[in-house]
């Protein structure tokens, strides 16, 4: 076997042995180089392993993305990521259940210092509110991809800040932004598409399914139906959900809803003669 082959694999199983005994080695941690401590976070983040206490030593400033979905972490983790100025992608995602240890607090200390972040996926984290969507919009001007997708404290104040605020923004899986998702973001309006349609004018895919409040009454489909291409995954659990898919999308994907049948969709469909 080659040398360099050697000291690869010798390099690899002292990480893995390393993080299998974080709690002995974490403050020979701290002085490690970025690039060894870039390998200790991928596996540790891959692992669950990174926490409050001991997220403050693996960190480093020039660290560019960071994925805790799977680890169980606060907004007193958040606040030890002010010296990752670089940082770009963030992923604070929760699987399956709820995340309510992350809040705005938490957030709004991430966007006063990570003013470059691209991305930042927050699905799930049942206790943000428009306080920290607000602060992502106003200090992360460069936001492309932002993921609010189950967080109930989500109004029409976060969507008028983001479209005030994020000019690049591609992707709301609630940015240049090109895709919205906002299912079950139960507060929002029909005012809020219109502001976030009017105002990033990148934006082709939206997503609105459990959003009691949007009807459509209101909006005026001509002025962004050739800006909104497709609508994807709506759960049709009521008129209104398919009414604004026809008028919006050229193509649709239509998911059944969770009784496993349709209501009656007929007339809305006739009106449609662009969808395939």
């Amino acid at each position: 076997m080659p040398r360099c082959g050697r000291v690869g694999r010798l390099f690899e199983l002292c990480l893995w042995l390393l993080t299998k005994n974080i709690p002995r080695y974490i403050s020979d941690i701290k002085p490690l180089p970025p690039n060894i401590k870039d390998k200790l976070i991928q596996i540790m983040s891959f692992q669950g392993q990174i926490t409050d206490s001991n997220i403050s030593e693996i960190l480093h400033p020039a660290v560019e993305s960071l994925d805790l979905r799977s680890c169980d972490i606060s907004d007193a983790a958040l606040m030890h990521l002010g010296n990752c100025r670089k940082l770009k992608k963030l992923h604070l995602n929760s699987a399956k259940e709820n995340r309510t240890s992350i809040t705005s607090e938490g957030i709004k200390a991430v966007a006063s210092s990570c003013v470059y972040l691209l991305e930042t996926s927050l699905k799930r984290c049942s206790n943000l509110t428009d306080e920290g969507v607000s602060a992502l919009a106003i200090h992360c001007r460069f936001l492309r991809i932002l993921d609010l997708g189950g967080c109930p404290g989500i109004t029409d104040r976060s969507l008028r800040a983001l479209g005030d605020n994020c000019p690049q923004l591609r992707s709301v899986d609630f940015s240049a932004t090109q895709e919205i998702h906002m299912g079950h973001c139960v507060n929002l309006t029909d005012e809020a598409v219109e502001a976030v349609l009017t105002c990033c004018p990148q934006i082709h895919i939206l997503l609105f399914h459990g959003c009691p409040l949007i009807t459509g009454a209101d909006f005026p489909p001509r002025d962004h139906s050739e800006q909104v291409k497709t609508l994807r995954d709506v759960a049709c659990a009521s008129k209104s959900d398919l009414k604004w898919s026809c008028h919006l999308a050229f193509h649709t994907e239509i998911s059944p809803p969770q009784n496993g049948t349709f209501p009656p969709l007929l007339s809305s469909v006739t009106r449609c003669p662009t969808l395939s």
